[in-house]
């Protein structure tokens, strides 16, 4: 999407089964520069306002009708940029996408992912009920130090804490997102370590193979690797994807 000021950003249209998902951004860039992350690469420039945010979704269900005759049936706030780094924004959109002169979309529907920032995650759970996914990636506060530099301000302790509190009512699970990288955080010690981490945190687990990007010094792991990574979780009752 190119916007009013000239400066562009992405937006996604996801077919999947009957799913139809729009993946938005909610920052032009994004500081927090997460080290397997192209967009963490790039400079930060602005929060998109909340109509910017709004359009993205309105154009990619206008996609979804004249392409694949079929109705967007899921939101994900998983683009370009930190969504609780433009709190302001991202809320006033959420409650526009779901109010009656929006587009009537159910929180049910809606998932904002977050690199951790552990205050405005209590203060999303708040002020709204929307399904929450957080981008995890390491069972220990040093590797996720070298991956994710916001986890020196929020450590996984603080994180896991603010993640506690979040609302999820009846059998919601909050998502926690793990992007497996070759001999980073995809050993079977790494898988242990991750089930002990979660022991007490009522989750599921979003298992994302690292997807190898010019410019990048990580690898993607071996399939082997990563059903070994999987059935540590599983056999450890966690629901893992």
């Amino acid at each position: 999407f190119k916007l009013f000021d000239g400066h562009i950003i992405e937006g996604v249209l996801i077919p999947s089964g009957n799913r139809m998902t729009a993946c938005i951004s909610s920052q032009v860039g994004c500081n927090l520069a997460c080290k397997f992350c192209a967009t963490g690469m790039t400079r930060y420039i602005r929060n998109l306002n909340f109509d910017e945010i709004f359009d993205q979704v309105a154009v990619i269900a206008g996609m979804a009708r004249k392409e694949h005759d079929a109705t967007l049936t899921h939101i994900v706030y998983m683009g370009m940029g930190e969504p609780l780094a433009n709190y302001a924004n991202t809320l006033k959109s959420i409650q526009i996408l779901t109010c009656d002169f929006g587009l009537g979309m159910s929180n049910r529907r809606i998932t904002v992912s977050t690199c951790g920032l552990a205050p405005q995650i209590v203060q999303l759970g708040n002020d709204i009920c929307i399904n929450l996914a957080v981008s995890l990636n390491a069972p220990d506060d040093e590797t996720r130090n070298r991956l994710m530099p916001i986890n020196k301000k929020y450590p996984l302790q603080a994180l896991l804490d603010a993640c506690k509190k979040y609302p999820m009512p009846g059998r919601r699970l909050l998502t926690f997102e793990y992007i497996l990288i070759d001999g980073i955080n995809s050993s079977r010690a790494d898988a242990e370590k991750l089930a002990r981490l979660l022991k007490n945190q009522r989750c599921k687990l979003n298992l994302i193979v690292f997807n190898e990007y010019p410019g990048s010094v990580f690898k993607s792991p071996s399939l082997k690797d990563v059903e070994a990574f999987q059935q540590i979780l599983l056999d450890r009752h966690f629901t893992t994807m």
